[in-house]
């Protein structure tokens, strides 16, 4: 299994969720908005993203923190 976070810096469920994701072993690939990806980057994937994080897990869109921790939880 491999994921895809969206995040941006100091965001706590950001940090939280790919906590949850190293915690379960699970490879994730990081695309920080406030670093080396964009907004409209961003918005390309996930088009009425408006809050972060916005997770994939193997390319199946899963939605933020709360939904990744449901996810991994069944």
């Amino acid at each position: 299994m491999k994921a895809i976070v969206w995040s941006k810096d100091s965001c706590s469920f950001s940090t939280q969720a790919k906590a949850l994701l190293e915690s379960k072993g699970i490879e994730y690939e990081e695309r920080n908005v406030s670093q080396n990806w964009t907004r409209e980057q961003l918005l390309e994937a996930v088009p009425m993203a408006r809050t972060l994080p916005q997770i994939f897990l193997d390319q199946e869109f899963v939605g933020g923190f709360t939904e990744l921790r449901k996810k991994l939880a069944e």
